[in-house]
């Protein structure tokens, strides 16, 4: 761990409190694609993921951890491929407007980017939300500055769970991806960590996973980022 240099991070779950900013993001996405109706606009949040009994997301649900583009396909399965790129177009302007603006930090988490920057590591962030979604919420939480960068599902080829945001992290900051620590809350964050060759994989529990779904592939599980200073701190 002495030869980590740069954090990649997921955004929601990680940096950001998913279920708090959400919600609502994805209620209205469902209504959307359900005409209003609600009844349908529930089964469509059901089949996506969400738990309306325990209200949350389930772990490693569409909605989760997958792409506007996996929803779409998932909701609109009659939908031909030039009607799905138009409505996953329109669901990645509500996603990267609403979900900047509507952005809770979860609790610590822009201290932990300043400690972490401020002992020179490099930061970045790697989400299946689209990349500017990723650049609004950075903004929107004043943390914008101290991140050389942040992919969405559309700035690589292939999205989490696939290397390519960590490749292209490495590229950019001349690492090794051995040099970079991969820091998340789902499976899909744990898997592109450990297909890239991350030199450490951090699972923290503050989103949608849980110990025993991130613990197969975690080299080490944190409450929430909040604690990533002193762990690397202390390592």
């Amino acid at each position: 761990m002495r030869g980590i240099k740069a954090i990649l991070f997921d955004k929601d779950g990680t940096l950001v409190d998913f279920q708090k900013t959400w919600f609502a993001i994805g209620d209205v996405m469902a209504l959307t694609a359900a005409g209003g109706d609600r009844e349908k606009a529930n089964t469509l949040l059901e089949v996506a993921g969400y738990d309306f009994a325990n209200h949350c997301f389930k772990a490693d649900s569409v909605f989760a951890a997958g792409t506007n583009a996996e929803i779409v396909e998932l909701w609109y399965p009659e939908a031909n491929e030039t009607e799905r790129q138009t409505i996953t177009a329109g669901f990645n302007t509500i996603t990267a407007e609403e979900g900047a603006a509507a952005s809770v930090a979860l609790p610590g988490s822009k201290d932990a980017v300043a400690a972490l920057h401020g002992q020179g590591f490099r930061l970045g962030v790697a989400t299946n939300d689209s990349t500017s979604g990723a650049e609004k919420t950075l903004l929107a939480l004043g943390i914008a500055q101290m991140f050389d960068a942040a992919y969405g599902y559309d700035a690589v080829a292939n999205p989490k769970p696939a290397p390519d945001a960590i490749h292209a992290f490495a590229d950019l900051t001349g690492l090794k991806t051995s040099e970079i620590a991969m820091v998340g809350d789902n499976r899909h964050d744990l898997e592109m960590a450990r297909a890239g060759g991350a030199g450490l994989v951090v699972g923290v529990l503050s989103g949608t996973g849980t110990r025993e779904t991130l613990a197969p592939m975690a080299d080490v599980i944190l409450d929430s980022v909040a604690d990533l200073p002193e762990f690397l701190g202390s390592a």
